[in-house]
């Protein structure tokens, strides 16, 4: 157990085929754990999951593409259809409502909470496939593919797409990345 290796080894992977080495039954099994574990607000559970594999991974790009008329090029499209699958992450706003309603003090505060927990479980989630040797990146078409993804896979109106996450077999290993003066970001203070 090494968060700080795992953390190092999660990387932006765009160049991504169908070759994943481990069965998707075993992501389906491994996401459910990870979206069980990953902590949020009041215990809010707010955060929602679709995994895509096969003719479904593949139409939502297809349609991504649709949506856009073309004006994002379809070999960047195509680069994410050519992985095994898509994690979409979003959060139910029936949810978020209920907690607003329950605990108005912090009514303001649940959307914001919703969205750091799916954020940790963006990261988590991504973490988890590397750690199990399947490269990801992590997209954001949403809004504008909203109502084509809703209608896609039978999402609820109440839920709020928040990201896309193409994963596949690792073809290649992106450029190292430049280490940077940590300095001016973290602050100590004794």
């Amino acid at each position: 157990m090494n968060i700080i290796k795992s953390l190092a080894n999660r990387r932006t992977y765009y160049n991504i085929d169908k070759n994943i080495p481990v069965l998707e039954k075993e992501i389906e099994e491994k996401v459910k754990e990870v979206t069980e574990l990953v902590p949020d607000a009041f215990n809010m559970k707010s955060a929602r999951i679709v995994l895509a594999f096969g003719e479904k991974h593949e139409q939502l790009w297809d349609e991504i593409y649709n949506v856009f008329e073309g004006k994002v090029p379809r070999e960047k499209i195509d680069s994410f259809k050519a992985g095994a699958g898509t994690v979409l992450f979003l959060y139910d706003d029936g949810t978020v409502k209920k907690m607003q309603e329950q605990f108005s003090a912090y009514a303001d505060n649940f959307p914001v909470w919703a969205n750091q927990a799916n954020g940790m479980l963006q990261l988590s989630v991504w973490s988890m496939l590397r750690e199990l040797n399947v490269g990801a990146s992590l997209q954001h078409y949403n809004p504008v593919i909203d109502s084509k993804v809703k209608e896609i896979f039978d999402i609820p109106e109440s839920y709020k797409l928040v990201a896309q996450m193409p994963f596949g077999g690792i073809v290649s290993e992106p450029d190292r990345k430049e280490k940077e003066d940590i300095d001016k970001r973290v602050t100590v203070r004794r």
